[in-house]
């Protein structure tokens, strides 16, 4: 077989040569170009053998493991959180839409005590909770949630205009809360109330803020923008007779750094890591640009050494990250390509859409799933991560339920998904996850060193030191040197199988690296469930408030 392949390649070369030789080329030359451009090797039967055998398939993931991940070789993540880390430092002085300082200059001593309402709004619920806080004294109950009632916010909530919606709000507050009737609340009293806000706000105070267009197909925003929410919402309450107080607003990623701080005292981050991501930090206060504090009372500034900086991790990552042929399509069909350039390497949204467009690659470059597009995988976003999740949970040989999950999903007419099919895919969503866990993890070492060196300048610069923000600072930094946690939820870190051990895995990679940098090779980075952190973390920042 293989001498009549050459014997056919040989046949070729000299139609060419005389089709050349009509067009006025030399015949000779043209066969000479022949015998240096293409050597007849087929013939030596142990090559043949060696094309006959190739596996495209195994080729594919190959590449694909090289794009995805090769930029981790070899020191390859270590510099890459430091160029995250210059960034980072950047955009803590000129940047007016990342790295934002909060009013949440106190971190829980975890003797915090009482009893309050928080509320969680988010896209899809309203949760309110009566949360009682017990301290250190009350051991595996220092942050229980005696009463928590979800409502769904579907279509027509969301319809809902101006008032109308915050309206919808306080009367499912005032249900809660009659429930609850037997502890009660005097009268004159008002209830304070936490809120965890998941839209866009511009924050004036650690109790209010002016509301922003919502997004998300929301119209309570309509004729309200530029008010305070806190007033907005204590006047729709009070309508429903409910004498309450709204004293703090938290994003997410507060709310889960002070949930967890309230329980774990080396807390210094959180991270959130589902449809989204995002990092919060607790940092010095003088690593931060002065216009970004706003217009805040003198009190506040005497009293804060450290806060809360959200950094809106999703927006980094200009013109450093490793980008593949798949992130490049994913960002030529995106509407804001360049709004949130990291988040597209590794949030819940966006890594079944990094795997569908490699995989149609595959499937027309190598032959897998005989060939056949699922047609529902030519819609863009049709490749969910809940389904690459399901595919990574099954580690059985058949790998049956798999098989099961993605035909259920994306079925193909006339074909039936193999176990080589499924392995295929398995592999590559798994080189996926493993970039966006790499990623992260860098993040997170990058704002780790970060803070250590802030806290080390910091330190430095103060004229006493034997003052208070001495004190705290000094202990920052024997912190560093010693564990740190980081608070997280997120579907993606929660329940994606394996991701939450690629991350950890990473970030001990990343300091194993630092030997040799000092003080910094002492740390260590521990990964901590936050949950129900939107709830806690709410009631915690008004108790360090009170």
């Amino acid at each position: 077989m293989p001498l009549v392949s050459a014997m056919m390649s040989l046949r070729e070369a000299l139609l060419a040569a005389v089709r050349s030789l009509l067009r006025g080329k030399s015949f000779l030359k043209a066969l000479l170009a022949f015998w240096t451009a293409s050597p007849v090797t087929p013939i030596n039967s142990q090559d043949a053998g060696a094309k006959v055998n190739a596996d495209p398939a195994a080729d594919f993931l190959a590449e694909a493991e090289h794009l995805l991940l090769g930029f981790i070789e070899a020191g390859g993540l270590k510099r890459f959180s430091r160029k995250l880390k210059r960034q980072f430092k950047e955009r803590l002085w000129s940047n007016t839409e990342c790295m934002l300082p909060s009013y949440n200059s106190q971190l829980p001593t975890g003797r915090e005590s009482g009893q309050y309402l928080a509320l969680d709004v988010g896209g899809s619920t309203l949760r309110v909770a009566l949360v009682e806080l017990g301290g250190k004294g009350a051991e595996g109950a220092e942050g229980s949630i005696i009463r928590m009632d979800t409502f769904k916010i579907d279509s027509h909530v969301r319809n809902l205009r101006g008032a109308r919606f915050f309206d919808w709000m306080a009367e499912r507050i005032q249900q809660t809360v009659a429930k609850d009737s037997t502890r009660g609340h005097v009268p004159d009293v008002p209830l304070l109330m936490g809120l965890a806000w998941s839209f866009p706000i511009e924050q004036t105070s650690s109790k209010g803020g002016k509301l922003s267009v919502m997004g998300k197909g929301f119209l309570a925003h309509e004729g309200l923008v530029g008010q305070d929410l806190g007033d907005i919402i204590k006047s729709a309450c009070q309508k429903q007779g409910l004498h309450v107080e709204l004293s703090a607003i938290v994003n997410d990623s507060s709310a889960a750094l002070l949930s967890e701080a309230y329980v774990t005292p080396s807390t210094r981050f959180s991270l959130v890591l589902g449809t989204g991501v995002n990092i919060a930090v607790h940092l010095p206060v003088n690593t931060i640009d002065q216009p970004k504090f706003g217009d805040r009372p003198s009190s506040w500034h005497e009293k804060a050494s450290h806060v809360i900086v959200n950094t809106e991790l999703g927006m980094f990552g200009h013109d450093i990250l490793p980008l593949t042929k798949w992130d490049k399509l994913l960002k030529a069909d995106h509407p804001r390509p360049d709004f949130q350039p990291l988040e597209q390497l590794v949030s819940g949204y966006y890594l079944g859409e990094i795997c569908r467009l490699a995989l149609l690659d595959a499937i027309a470059s190598t032959g897998i799933f005989g060939g056949n597009v699922p047609p529902s995988l030519r819609t863009p976003y049709s490749l969910d991560t809940e389904t690459l999740s399901l595919i990574e949970a099954d580690t059985s040989p058949s790998l049956s339920d798999a098989l099961q999950a993605f035909a259920a999903r994306h079925p193909i007419p006339s074909y039936r998904p193999t176990t080589a099919d499924m392995s295929f895919l398995r592999t590559l969503a798994s080189h996926v996850t493993r970039r966006s866990a790499s990623v992260v993890a860098a993040s997170l070492h990058a704002l780790w060193e970060l803070k250590a060196e802030a806290e080390r300048a910091m330190l430095a610069s103060l004229p006493d030191p034997s003052g208070a923000f001495a004190l705290e600072t000094e202990a920052e930094i024997a912190l560093a040197s010693s564990k740190t946690t980081v608070a997280f939820n997120g579907s993606v870190i929660e329940q994606y199988p394996g991701y939450r051990a690629r991350l950890q895995a990473f970030v001990d990679g990343l300091l194993a690296e630092d030997d040799g940098d000092g003080d910094l090779k002492k740390g260590s980075i521990a990964l901590v469930e936050a949950r129900e952190s939107s709830l806690r973390g709410a009631a915690v920042a008004l108790a360090c408030l009170s």
